[in-house]
């Protein structure tokens, strides 16, 4: 893929505009924002194609659904929230010059020049989705798509100059060596989604010229089945989660936690259902072929270590056949009970496999998912109230949707974002909004300054001392 401008040129680009032209308002922030949304409009069916042949048969309707239409509903909330988000807010100024008319406010400012790198699972959506958060704060910004999505990142780079100058936005291509000089860039903030282990590396980059970070890196979500789930209903919803991309999602189900009692009939109603939407894998266009190579092999690798260290594999939707393979299409491998030094336990799948554990009491389970990293998202299922709070209040994620999964990344009035090791601050909602923006104190002085006539300044009267400590209260 051929590169154009540098990473470190177009931010100079980016930063001189952006110094030159000072803060823009609410109009110019807004249609940066329809800009985007214009190019998505008008290219939707190229990017879908796109985003089809860099996974080799990826379903127009996933791309559609996940990177068009996720990233239009980021943009619009957005575009039509701006105006609620921009106001000065008043606050309380420092007593007593407040009754000689000091005032106080806190005065949201753009920090200038954003840098955000995107990945491959969801090509378009890691990039726009957090873009309408930037371009809201009266940001400009420089796009790095991910190299394992050429085609998609080829056609974004064409496509962006039609609708943007790059002193505003442009986009970056290359490999990993780009990426890493992307990161180096002394950025006003950067954004990056992708893995634990690379986040770290982009952090320690941009630590060295203090550049605030917002990481969005994935993690071993959990599902948490009580008692009192419909087993059937939390079955289908966790089959239809974890089949979206075939699990190549950050905040795909990754373990699922049930009672002793309900293992067999949980694994039986998961391998039915996902049978039902994928009867057959070799040839089927619905499912999501696995990126590379690499990746397929990755996975194959985690269920066999499995396998071979005991762990029941139950093959839900089509035995994986030699078309399957060559297509990289996998059905559903749902591994029970995997002993914890199995790779699978251990790493995120980011793939068609799905352990299963079991627990005797839910505190057990809850134990378990709090001594290892904190996931991306945490998924409920029952219909237990207090156990739910009980959940909510004993457990920390990103994100948390109940009797569902997935659905709460499609929030775009809500911050999504991780914490711990399934990263740091957040996209969407104001509060992407505020992540992105300088939250600035200010301070005015009113017409007369008390301090001389009440001997507060030097040389110090007498009775000071009397008031400060008189100040000095519980």
């Amino acid at each position: 893929m051929a590169r154009t401008e540098s990473p470190g040129s177009l931010l100079d680009r980016q930063r001189a505009a952006f110094v030159r032209e000072g803060p823009v308002g609410a109009a110019a922030r807004q249609g940066r924002i329809q800009r985007v949304i214009d190019l998505l409009v008008q290219h939707n069916d190229e990017l879908c194609a796109a985003m089809a042949d860099d996974f080799g048969g990826r379903p127009l309707v996933f791309s559609m659904m996940n990177d068009i239409l996720g990233s239009l509903g980021a943009l619009k909330a957005a575009r039509d929230h701006l105006p609620q988000w921009l106001a000065d807010q008043p606050r309380p100024s420092v007593p007593p010059f407040d009754q000689f008319g000091a005032t106080a406010w806190v005065k949201l400012q753009p920090k200038g020049v954003v840098g955000i790198i995107g990945t491959w699972n969801a090509p378009l959506f890691t990039l726009l989705a957090p873009l309408a958060s930037v371009f809201a704060a009266g940001n400009r910004a420089v796009l790095k798509p991910s190299e394992l999505a050429p085609r998609t990142a080829e056609t974004l780079q064409r496509r962006v100059p039609e609708f943007f100058s790059p002193d505003e936005l442009a986009v970056v291509t290359g490999g990993p060596e780009v990426a890493a000089e992307f990161s180096a860039q002394a950025w006003d903030h950067l954004v990056f989604t992708g893995s634990t282990e690379v986040g770290k590396l982009v952090m320690q980059a941009a630590a060295r010229n203090l550049v605030p970070v917002t990481l969005e890196l994935g993690g071993k979500s959990p599902v948490l089945v009580g008692r009192s789930a419909d087993i059937a209903m939390a079955a289908e919803r966790i089959a239809v989660g974890k089949a979206q991309n075939s699990g190549q999602l950050c905040v795909s189900p990754d373990v699922v936690w049930v009672h002793e009692s309900q293992v067999e009939a949980l694994v039986a109603a998961l391998q039915a259902t996902y049978a039902g939407l994928y009867p057959k894998t070799g040839g089927n266009p619905d499912v999501v072929p696995v990126v590379n190579a690499r990746h397929f092999e990755r996975v194959e690798s985690y269920v066999a270590d499995a396998a071979a260290r005991g762990a029941q594999v139950v093959v839900a939707g089509g035995e994986p056949g030699r078309q399957a393979q060559a297509e990289r299409r996998m059905p559903l491998r749902i591994v029970v009970k995997p002993p914890a030094d199995a790779v699978i336990s251990q790493h995120e799948i980011f793939g068609p496999a799905l352990v299963v554990q079991s627990y005797d009491q839910i505190r057990d389970a809850v134990g378990a998912i709090n001594q290892g990293p904190r996931p991306l998202a945490l998924y409920y299922f029952g219909n237990d109230e207090a156990e739910q709070a009980w959940v909510l209040d004993h457990t920390l994620s990103g994100g948390v949707a109940i009797n569902d999964v997935l659905m709460h990344a499609a929030l775009t009035e809500a911050p999504f974002g991780g914490v711990g090791s399934s990263g740091m601050g957040h996209y969407q909602g104001r509060e992407g909004f505020l992540a992105f923006s300088h939250v600035r104190s200010v301070y005015k002085a009113g017409g007369h300054d008390p301090r001389r006539e009440w001997g507060m300044l030097p040389p110090y009267a007498p009775h000071l001392e009397g008031m400060m400590r008189a100040a000095v209260t519980a």
